[in-house]
């Protein structure tokens, strides 16, 4: 059986409460569990103070047959902000504008940017499956959308990884790989009725909404808007055509990470479930708990449990 684990974003110390836990012992360096085996979501870096160390925890793993992972959008990230442009001297794949580095910085500091050990941690990241399929479940970091699956096609190999020639077209804006792999490691946009639009809090006009695409009725753009608080009210209430949102054939079960929920971890529905519970998260005023690091210990069954859910903070 298998324990899914959402976002670490650098925090190795509460992975490893969570591995212990759940009954996970370090052996020779290696976490392992005698009956079950850990699925990782991805996001291993950026944010929290133990970078490097979550991922040769996560590695080790992985290599040593104990866990599978796949690729969040912050590994996609590392990748191309390593690699070169192919046809641009002087430029890589994820432009080094003072946003970018701004995100990445931590983890450039900690691996050490230009190292050996930089080198090869992003060589490891590049050879990640977008998702994986097991017998009674799925894993994919932000969103499972069929057209966006069959747009990539072509880009990955039998084990969903990214071809080495792909990384340039995925990387390329307003293209249809870059979008569609937008959509599964961030999520699925839709655009806003004409003549709606909004600020985001960097003071950009966007006139697209990332949506909860796991609700299963057709409702309005509001209620489907994954926004803060402040901008939900600027968001239309008008229907949105059924043809916008992808649904989900609830054949297997699903687990996402990505998007920084709070509260007691619960399902979304009864067959999705997302893990990321906010473990890099500081508490402010408009956060009253620390987040937490979230497991589900799946058993075989065909429905989400509430009991299937463990947490550390």
């Amino acid at each position: 059986m298998y324990d899914i684990i959402g976002d670490i974003h650098g925090y190795a110390t509460p992975l490893r409460n969570l591995l212990t836990l759940m009954g996970y012992h370090e052996i020779n360096g290696v976490w392992q569990h005698p009956q079950r085996k850990a699925v990782f979501l991805g996001d291993f870096v950026d944010r929290g103070p133990e970078q490097v160390e979550t991922v040769l925890l996560v590695r080790a793993m992985v290599e040593n047959g104990h866990a599978y992972t796949i690729m969040g959008n912050h590994e996609f990230n590392a990748v191309a902000w390593a690699t070169p442009h192919p046809q641009q001297p002087n430029a890589y794949l994820r432009p080094h504008t003072p946003k970018n580095q701004r995100q990445h910085q931590s983890f450039l500091d900690q691996v050490v940017e230009g190292s050996e050990l930089h080198d090869e941690i992003v060589k490891w990241f590049a050879t990640l499956p977008l998702y994986l399929e097991f017998e009674g479940f799925r894993v994919i970091h932000a969103c499972w959308h069929t057209p966006s699956l069959q747009t990539l096609s072509p880009y990955l190999n039998e084990q969903a990884c990214i071809k080495s020639q792909a990384w340039e077209v995925l990387t390329h804006k307003d293209t249809p790989a870059y979008q569609a792999a937008e959509t599964i490691l961030k999520g699925l946009e839709i655009a806003l009725p004409s003549g709606h639009e909004f600020f985001d809090k960097d003071g950009n006009v966007r006139k697209h909404i990332r949506t909860q695409w796991w609700k299963s009725e057709y409702l309005t753009y509001r209620d489907l808007a994954e926004v803060p608080p402040d901008i939900l009210e600027k968001i239309p209430h008008d229907p949105i055509p059924a043809d916008l949102m992808p649904g989900y054939n609830p054949d297997k079960l699903l687990f996402v990470g990505h998007y920084w929920r709070t509260g007691t971890p619960a399902p979304l529905s009864d067959h999705i479930a997302c893990l990321d519970y906010s473990i890099a998260a500081k508490k402010t005023s408009g956060m009253q708990e620390k987040g937490k690091l979230c497991a589900y210990r799946w058993n075989g069954e065909n429905v989400l449990t509430q009991d299937g859910f463990v947490w550390v903070s």
